[in-house]
């Protein structure tokens, strides 16, 4: 794994973080997302609980697609997702990107949340 991916532990729960933020380069997302995928679909299915930053990070319609079928793929290993870092236009493409894949990824102002939202759930 790369600075830009890793597991910690937070009270007491394995958490898969993905780090985006900043990132202004389709390739760089690919390969964030590339990384990410080899962890994700080796878990078992329903177990992993995942934080996703994406503050400042660069988003056009190619990003979009990389990230509809990125979210598509791990929908059945993930068992609660959350993500900080949404702002203006990214919240609305997030939105829908959330519908499109049908899945339920939570939206958090700051790190501490998400990770509080992640570890409670059962």
């Amino acid at each position: 794994m790369t600075s830009r991916t890793q597991q910690i532990n937070y009270k007491g729960k394995v958490i898969f973080m993905m780090d985006f933020s900043n990132l202004r380069d389709k390739n760089e997302i690919q390969e964030v997302i590339s990384e990410s995928i080899i962890f994700i679909r080796s878990q078992p299915r329903g177990s992993l609980l995942t934080f996703t930053n994406l503050s400042g990070m660069f988003f056009n319609n190619e990003v979009r697609d990389l990230f509809s079928t990125f979210l598509r793929g791990n929908k059945p290993y993930v068992k609660g997702g959350a993500v900080v870092g949404l702002s203006g236009l990214q919240q609305i493409v997030y939105n829908g990107l959330m519908k499109l894949t049908g899945r339920d990824i939570k939206s958090f102002s700051n790190d501490l949340s998400a990770k509080e939202w992640l570890v409670g759930m059962n």
